[in-house]
């Protein structure tokens, strides 16, 4: 399974209706996201979920009612769940999740599930992954994160041209806004290695777009969305996600 050419990421783990009204935050609301921003061009999702307090969560049981949903909802949409931590799990119950959620695509960062963690471990998990038909796009946040995957990985997935990477650009903080400079580094770590993966971006801040269309020009697939920034290419903020993939559609398109 290859990723999709344009994921939206509408809300992420962290942020809230405070940092912008349109921010999906309840299934109901993520599934008319879905809806909108299916019309507007978006052929895969990044799911989070929250708690009934609005709180990130990781639920297996939560995620498969939310995938049986979605797939009603947005049936030509790919989905993937993340297993991100956000300072609330860890490796151990991030790995049961990918395994029992339902989903057929899954997000990992390198780094957190390595973390104190073996090895072998973190190798016999992406093993089972690929024996489920569970395809798991890598993110990565610097060519550090590359280093460590090759470490883990099993060799002929590193190997693998279907090996599926997210290179993330910037960071939530703004004084770490994305440039798509940020990108050059892990091209030309890849290249160093002789790889030629599925990759794509996500890029944070007002840098958004910029770094995404950069992407794009060099053969990426990108993810755009509310988990990363709100702002528009001329400085506004986003009317909702639909509006930003859009946006991107048309970069896409031009």
């Amino acid at each position: 399974m290859s990723l999709p050419r344009l994921m939206v990421a509408p809300n992420g783990g962290r942020r809230g209706k405070a940092d912008h009204p349109a921010l999906p935050v309840t299934l109901t609301e993520i599934l008319d996201c879905a809806r909108a921003c299916r019309a507007a061009g978006a052929d895969g999702l990044h799911l989070h979920l929250r708690d009934d307090t609005g709180r990130h969560v990781l639920d297996a049981a939560r995620y498969r009612a939310a995938l049986s949903e979605l797939n009603a909802a947005v049936p030509d949409m790919r989905i993937q769940v993340t297993t991100e931590a956000v300072d609330r799990y860890g490796p151990g119950h991030q790995r049961h999740v990918a395994l029992t959620s339902g989903a057929a695509m899954v997000s990992v960062s390198i780094r957190e599930i390595c973390r104190d963690t073996p090895d072998a471990r973190v190798a016999a998990f992406f093993e089972r992954c690929a024996e489920a038909g569970i395809a798991v796009q890598h993110i990565l946040y610097d060519t550090d994160d590359t280093a460590l995957l090759a470490r883990v990985l099993p060799p002929a997935q590193m190997a693998d041209p279907g090996l599926q990477l997210l290179f993330v650009l910037g960071r939530y903080s703004e004084t770490q806004d994305s440039a798509p400079v940020d990108l050059d580094p892990f091209l030309h770590d890849i290249a160093a290695r002789g790889l030629a993966p599925d990759w794509a971006v996500c890029a944070f801040g007002r840098g958004e777009t910029a770094c995404l269309r950069h992407a794009i020009e060099r053969g990426g697939k990108v993810r755009v969305g509310f988990e990363n920034s709100v702002w528009r290419e001329d400085g506004t903020r986003a009317r909702d996600n639909a509006q930003r993939v859009a946006d991107i559609r048309r970069l896409m398109e031009g």
